[in-house]
């Protein structure tokens, strides 16, 4: 079913790879969606990290994805392919997407589309999927959270950083971070972080060890890598889960391994864009059953930035890469 769509839309293309004046406003034909997708007219886009190494010619869309950028959006459902059930033109709804979405229409698989919450705004419904369902599967599925646990979150003011306190909160986890600003400190705290460590000025392996008692942490979730990765073994308490989910610092560390071992510690990360669909669908029917509640009773809720205009998405990536922003950013066509 279809209602009636324009033949061409406007997006942001990556015209060759560089930096964020790299993203050049375009125009695109209209997609329309295959068996088991929608197409939504987008009210708000989210940005992320991913969509910068993309610009950058560092992470390419998956085979079949669009080469626009783009991995979230929010909108209204304007089209829908075969087997798309039970989604129908006019839901509204927040989509995790293989790319594409730095666009007016873009096309989400049917099993990644969330129900717009109830009262949010449209950049506040496009800033869910894709740090959600990265908490999601790193913190509780891969890392094991439990209610009483101590959870480290390294980058505690960014998009990811500030769902994993609200989350790791929510679920009975005392929750440690590290920042950079007093003013990103006092930004966790806020949400729900017993304590912001300012990692310039202080050692996150001696805090965290101080706040635990001498026992160390329990799950941490880094995107910083390079000598965090050491230093999170140092910090880790017995039998913990260490997740690596992006590495800003660099992908490589001189390591202990003996440290892992008479800890009995776990070292595991994961990366969302390459999984299946019935993958990503199984973190979505997760998010439904124990997130997504949350969401409507506004016991949690994203924290915002700024929004820029689609044709602006080249400030939008420079503010990102900044680091001075706390919470997300988005996009409106």
């Amino acid at each position: 079913m279809t209602s009636a769509l324009p033949p061409t839309m406007r997006a942001v293309e990556i015209a060759a790879p560089g930096g964020p004046e790299a993203l050049k406003p375009t125009t695109r034909p209209t997609p329309h969606p295959g068996p088991g997708e929608v197409l939504i007219r987008a009210h708000a886009i989210g940005v992320n990290r991913p969509d910068a190494l993309q610009r950058a010619g560092l992470y390419d869309p998956p085979p079949g994805a669009s080469d626009l950028p783009g991995l979230e959006a929010a909108g209204e459902i304007v089209a829908v392919g075969p087997g798309a059930e039970p989604w129908k033109v006019g839901d509204r709804v927040s989509a995790l997407t293989p790319g594409g979405a730095y666009a007016e229409y873009v096309v989400a698989p049917a099993p990644h589309c969330l129900p717009w919450p109830t009262g949010f705004a449209p950049a506040q419904a496009a800033a869910l999927p894709e740090t959600f369902f990265t908490v999601w599967t790193n913190v509780f599925m891969r890392g094991a959270l439990k209610a009483g646990e101590t959870l480290l979150v390294h980058g505690g003011s960014s998009g990811i950083g500030t769902t994993a306190i609200q989350l790791g909160r929510v679920f009975g986890a005392r929750v440690l971070t590290t920042v950079g600003s007093a003013d990103k400190a006092r930004a966790c705290e806020a949400l729900g972080a017993e304590r912001a460590i300012l990692y310039r000025e202080e050692d996150f392996v001696a805090v965290a060890r101080e706040m635990t008692g001498g026992r160390g942490v329990d799950v941490v979730l880094d995107m910083v890598g390079g000598d965090y990765i050491a230093r999170n073994v140092r910090a880790a308490a017995d039998s913990a889960r260490i997740v690596m989910i992006a590495f800003l610092g660099g992908p490589k560390a001189e390591l202990n391994f003996a440290q892992v071992m008479t800890k009995r510690l776990t070292l595991t990360g994961s990366t969302l864009r390459p999984r299946t669909i019935m993958e990503k669908a199984a973190i979505a029917d997760a998010l439904r059953a124990h997130v997504w509640p949350l969401l409507e009773a506004g016991r949690i809720a994203p924290v915002m930035d700024q929004t820029f205009a689609l044709e602006n998405a080249a400030a939008a990536h420079a503010r990102m890469e900044s680091s001075a922003h706390i919470g997300k950013i988005t996009l409106t066509p």
